[in-house]
Formats: structure tokens, sequence, C-alpha cells
């Protein structure tokens, strides 16, 4: 049988943990629900707080869809479902797939319809594991840190908020290196590099300003962004806090096409 990303039994599987998911969350709501009723909170409260929170929760939904599209070309649909409904984000499982198609001499793009069994089961094994350890870590280090950062805060509050914002920082960097890992384009001049394109070796063409295009698309998003702010500054519509960020995501991914074509990706 040949193996396909978007095989039927891959959206059951799939289906089955984030069904699992879903019934702990159903059960959770059911929980909290009868216990503020047995606290005295009004219904009428309750009933507010929920639909609230449902409305809240669909600009979060639109980026989760347009992330799962951004990587289903590559990875079908069921695996960046199942990654995104549970734990993880657009940024890091792009890097952990990318990370895992650079072990195996390929680029992410490379797999678009073209993947085997086994190499969908390597990147299924790095974007998974990898994030694991943070759920075990969080248990055993998580008390300790919290309890050294407020004792560290009691004593000098000014050098605790520059090192978690240092800490912050250096974590958005790790993915930030990514966007200007090929501008040094700019100084060696377009070039053939040799890659496995589909399965074939052979030579790509980069132009000498493609390196700036997720540069460019960065940029784009971070203008978009400061326009939201001050359109929500300015009106007081509180609703744009959010849904800028799948507006930004889905202009700039949008914006990227003609940015491309124009700097010779």
């Amino acid at each position: 049988m040949e193996f396909s990303v978007n095989h039927p039994i891959l959206f059951v599987i799939v289906g089955m943990i984030i069904a699992v998911v879903v019934a702990q969350s159903v059960y959770f709501l059911i929980k909290a629900y009868r216990r503020a009723l047995e606290l005295g909170v009004d219904k009428s409260v309750l009933k507010k707080t929920i639909i609230s929170s449902a409305l809240f929760t669909i600009a979060p939904a639109i980026a989760i869809v347009i992330s799962i599209v951004t990587l289903a070309p590559s990875l079908g649909i069921a695996l960046p479902w199942l990654r995104l409904s549970v734990i993880g984000s657009l940024s890091y499982e792009t890097v952990a797939a990318t990370n895992a198609a650079s072990g195996m001499g390929k680029e992410l793009s490379d797999f678009i319809g073209n993947m085997t069994g086994s190499e969908y089961v390597t990147i299924i094994i790095v974007m998974t594991v990898s994030i694991l350890v943070g759920i075990w870590l969080a248990p055993v280090l998580a008390k300790k840190m919290q309890k050294g950062m407020s004792s560290f805060e009691a004593k000098d509050k000014k050098w605790s908020d520059i090192l978690q914002n240092s800490l912050f920082i250096g974590m958005i960097s790790a993915f930030v290196g990514f966007v200007f890992c090929d501008v040094s384009r700019l100084w060696t001049g377009g070039a053939f590099v040799e890659e496995t394109v589909n399965g074939v070796e052979q030579e790509v063409y980069y132009s000498a300003t493609s390196g700036l295009i997720p540069v460019c698309v960065m940029a784009v998003s971070a203008v978009l962004m400061l326009l939201c702010g001050l359109v929500m500054k300015v009106t007081k519509w509180k609703w744009i806090n959010d849904y800028a960020l799948p507006i930004c995501m889905v202009v700039a991914m949008a914006l990227a096409i003609p940015i491309s074509n124009a700097l010779g990706g």
C-alpha cells in the first residue's frame, strides 16, 4: 500500500486523540460550572462568562487554521491538525519539521507529494518528542524556578525584570535567527546551490536578494501589528486586540507572494 500523508487512518488516530482532549475540557468545564453554583455565582454571570470566553477563542482558532494550511502541503492535514490542536505553535512546528527534513538532506518543500512512511515517522518524532521535554520539566523545575525568581525579585525588582525580559528576548531570538539566516546572499550574490528537490539532486538558483524575503515579510507583519495597535488606540475597539494576530498573519502571507516575485525567490 502506498503511503499518504492524508490517509484516512491518520485522521482516525488524530481524531481519537483530539476527542480525548476535548472530553477533558468538557469535563473540567462541567466541574467548574457546578463548583461556581456551589459558591453562589449567579447563572446569568456564568452564562455570560461562557459565551464571552467562547467568542474570544475564535481569533486564536483562525490563527491555528492558517497554520495548518501553511504546513498541509508538505505534511498533510492530520499531523499539523494534531500538533496545533494539542501543544504547539506555527513557529515551533515549522522549525522542528524543517530541522528534521534538513537532517535527511532535504527541505520541507521537497516533501510536497513525495514523502515516504519512514520520513513521515521521523518528522513526527522530532515534532512531538522534543516538545514533550517542557511537559516533563515543568513539574520538576517550575516550582523551584518560580521560588528562585520570587526571591530574586524581592531582593532586586529592577534586575529581576531585566532577567525575565532577557529570557523572553532570548527565546524569540532563537526563532528570529531563521528570518535572517540567508541575508548573506546579498554579499555572496546569486548562486546555484546543490539541493535535493523531490528526491533528485539538482542545482537550484537563488538570487542575491532572495535572502531578504523573510525579512521583508517579517517587517510587513510588524507594520501591520503597529497599525492594528494604532487603530485600537484611536477607535477604542478592544476586539482588535484578539484579532490582530490572525489579521497580520493572513495579510503578511498574502503579501509574501508579490514580495517573493519581486526579490526573485
